[in-house]
């Protein structure tokens, strides 16, 4: 292993310990028999669970499909990719799926890495604009929230669809711009965040207005279906809450991967999914029980899936090459 591969596995420890002080802060005091108490008080809503889990997901790998119409990417190896990035996220430190998606399989889809980095970047983008619009949302609702809090939610809010909309309708205008600002300086750092911002805008441009607006509208689809699945488990365990929990749960657990951690965001997750649902009724150990429970269950089905489709393709490529070897191969930075 080279000195750079080194280094990057060192950079892993603060998001480890990241990790278990998240894990300790929402685990601190509990009983076993908290744990023993789980039941699933109403089986029939795993079904949902499963059926919301499963169309969010595909609306998830149809956005990512849509985003690259322009090379007539297909469907069915846009899905793969995507969930095969999110399967190793899971499972592989320094975001190696996204890395992996990047440059080992834009060949796959009849893209180069940099039109692959610039639908990454736009997809981040509409997630956390579809999240913080949930979160500010759902902040009027339950208890313990302070005003200052939902008025950083709400400018929070306003401020991404005001920087959205300004990237759909004026990527065109926005690029000479961005270049005249970045001209002035000659740092190699802000050069790459100038070209990231660049590559999104591109982005943008090529789907055009309404082809954006219908990210948009597919993101926070997405996200809908998401928070049915949330809506469902907390009906199959019969969790204590009310109408706006699982809802609030799924923005502020899933805003918190924005805290680097350890691969598949361990413990800010959990963290986040408690604080949220004890803000709308549900007792401490339970809604810290629940977070935990959700975590698994994605981690587990999302790698489970994304793995399941690597293999598949691999056995049929019939690629010699190791995966660990493969992964030895990636560029150490984004292009």
């Amino acid at each position: 292993m080279n000195k750079e591969r080194r280094v990057g596995l060192l950079k892993m420890l603060p998001g480890v310990l990241i990790s278990v002080f998240f894990l300790w802060l929402t685990f601190r005091g509990f009983r076993l028999a908290d744990f023993q108490n789980v039941r699933l008080r109403e089986p029939v809503w795993l079904l949902g669970v499963v059926l919301f889990g499963v169309a969010g997901y595909t609306m998830r790998c149809y956005r990512a499909w849509r985003m690259l119409r322009g090379v007539n990417a297909p469907f069915g190896a846009c899905s793969r990719v995507f969930m095969t990035s999110l399967a190793a996220n899971n499972i592989l430190p320094l975001r190696i799926g996204d890395v992996m998606r990047i440059f080992t399989y834009a060949g796959d889809l009849n893209a180069t890495p940099s039109m692959i980095l610039s639908t990454v970047l736009l997809e981040k983008l509409l997630d956390v604009f579809s999240l913080a619009a949930l979160f500010a949302v759902t902040l009027h609702f339950g208890g313990a929230v302070s005003p200052r809090l939902v008025l950083g939610a709400e400018i929070g809010m306003a401020v991404s669809a005001a920087g959205l909309l300004v990237l759909v309708f004026g990527a065109r205008t926005l690029e000479p711009l961005v270049k005249r600002i970045f001209a002035k300086t000659q740092k190699e750092k802000l050069a790459k965040i100038e070209h990231w911002i660049l590559l999104a805008l591109d982005c943008i441009r090529q789907n055009g207005v309404l082809g954006t607006l219908w990210l948009v509208v597919c993101s926070f689809t997405a996200w809908t279906l998401e928070g049915l699945m949330y809506v469902a488990a907390t009906r199959l365990v019969g969790l204590q809450t009310d109408a706006t929990g699982p809802w609030q749960a799924v923005a502020q657990a899933n805003l918190s991967f924005l805290i680097p951690s350890s691969p598949g965001g361990i413990g800010p997750f959990e963290a986040a999914c408690k604080d949220a649902l004890i803000r709308h009724g549900t007792p401490a150990a339970a809604a810290g029980i629940f977070g935990l429970a959700m975590h698994v269950y994605l981690l587990v089905t999302i790698t489970a899936v994304g793995g399941a489709m690597f293999l598949m393709h691999r056995l049929q490529r019939a690629r010699r090459l190791p995966l660990l070897e493969e992964i030895e191969e990636l560029p150490v930075g984004l292009p």
